[in-house]
């Protein structure tokens, strides 16, 4: 008797989430009707210091989560049909519907029951954990595409380009939320960063944070050749050497700085492999009115300037294939997605990061970033027409006259005599 109750109460549950699966594309739809809503760093950091509510925060996010889910869930229909089709997109899909049903269950729930807040806490860690292997997943797929595949038009490359940047962005986006809430609300604080509210330190110091990296990066080299590329490191405010700070999310700005020190250091290595010592590799932190620039110099014989979009492409990743079975497989750079998400994370608050290449000498990086918390604004993107009509951009000819531009430029009328 016990064993039929228990059958019949398992194909309830089925019936259920198979109803629920059913009204997903309903609920997208109707979701994806509404912008994002951007938030700045100052009021991340007034909400988390000054007035903190979960409840006020908890009411935010059941409206604000299901919206950047949706809009980047819209997106993700318009991909090329082969791309949507392979396995690692298709688990990439099953996880955003997973989290957007978790998170609708809490629309009509209440507010001021505590145990609804306790409830939306661990539902919250529970995505993020799941969204943890979304970027190597993706890439994943890319890659099988790709592979299965073989090389696609220009459009096609285009738009999934323009895809991968915002719906990383979106990723991005929806992680600080989720990081904030649980941070603040969940009694997770770091002793030696008292200055920290959720994930953002209201007075990051930036000179620290480059002299941490820069040691960092060091200690994992294996050759003491690689360990012997100098470093040379100038802060510099109104001119007078002291410490930077600004208000900024730390794991970001860690993340942009050991892309560019790898990257730095690696080309250095490999184009002075003959010689007897290494040049620097120089960093300069400068504060202005509005701006925090880092650049990083190297003199690793830079890139072909044809060549240097190319680096912050998704498609055209020379990177060596990843294996499936490794552990470590979360590692960006194993799939040359290093310096695009690097980008993505500066851009993300309003900021940039551009590389400067002068080919036979070396590279200039340069990271912008906002100094007032008020001009740093989330960057979101959003469904709406203009974005639909990007997905049905085609091809047409150039209008300017390149020799040997495929079909796409000119054709000569004139004899040249």
């Amino acid at each position: 008797m016990i064993l039929v109750r228990t059958c019949k109460m398992e194909a309830v549950r089925s019936l259920m989430k198979a109803a629920a699966l059913a009204n997903v594309p309903k609920h997208v739809d109707h979701f994806s009707k509404f912008s994002p809503s951007p938030l700045s760093m100052k009021q991340f950091l007034d909400f988390g210091s000054t007035n903190a509510c979960e409840r006020t925060s908890f009411v935010f996010l059941r409206q604000e989560l299901p919206v950047r889910l949706s809009n980047i869930m819209k997106e993700v229909n318009l991909l090329p049909a082969r791309l949507l089709s392979t396995p690692s997109v298709q688990l990439v899909q099953s996880w955003y519907i997973q989290s957007l049903m978790e998170i609708l269950h809490f629309l009509d729930r209440n507010p001021d029951d505590q145990r609804v807040l306790e409830a939306f806490v661990e539902v919250l860690e529970a995505i993020r954990n799941r969204h943890n292997e979304v970027v190597p997943t993706m890439a994943q797929g890319v890659i099988e595409y790709k592979d299965t595949f073989g090389q696609q038009d220009v459009v096609t490359d285009h738009n999934i380009q323009y895809f991968l940047d915002r719906f990383y962005t979106s990723r991005i986006s929806i992680r600080m939320l989720i990081n904030q809430h649980t941070l603040v609300f969940n009694g997770n604080t770091n002793p030696a960063h008292p200055n920290t509210i959720g994930c953002i330190d209201s007075i990051c110091n930036v000179t620290e944070v480059v002299q941490g990296k820069k040691e960092e990066r060091e200690s994992e080299r294996k050759s003491e050749r690689e360990c012997g590329a100098l470093f040379c490191f100038t802060p510099l405010a109104n001119n007078i050497r002291e410490p930077i700070h600004i208000s900024y999310i730390p794991s970001h700005l860690y993340h942009m700085l050991f892309e560019l020190f790898k990257n730095a250091m690696r080309a250095t290595i490999e184009n002075h492999e003959t010689s007897r010592a290494l040049p620097p590799i120089k960093v300069m932190v400068t504060l202005g009115g509005e701006d925090l620039s880092i650049k990083m110099s190297d003199r690793g014989g830079g890139v072909p300037f044809i060549k240097t979009e190319r680096l912050f492409s998704y498609m055209y990743s020379t990177a060596p294939r990843p294996s499936l079975g490794d552990k470590h497989r979360g590692s960006l750079a194993e799939f040359g997605y290093g310096l695009p998400i690097s980008r993505l994370y500066a851009r993300y608050f309003q900021g940039d990061l551009q590389l400067y290449s002068m080919e036979g000498y070396g590279t200039n990086a340069v990271i912008h970033l906002k100094v007032l918390s008020t001009d740093s604004v989330e960057r979101l993107p959003v469904f709406n027409k203009t974005t639909f009509r990007h997905y049905k951009l085609s091809l047409e000819a150039d209008d300017w006259c390149i020799q040997g531009a495929a079909g796409l430029g000119c054709i000569p009328r004139f004899k040249v005599i």
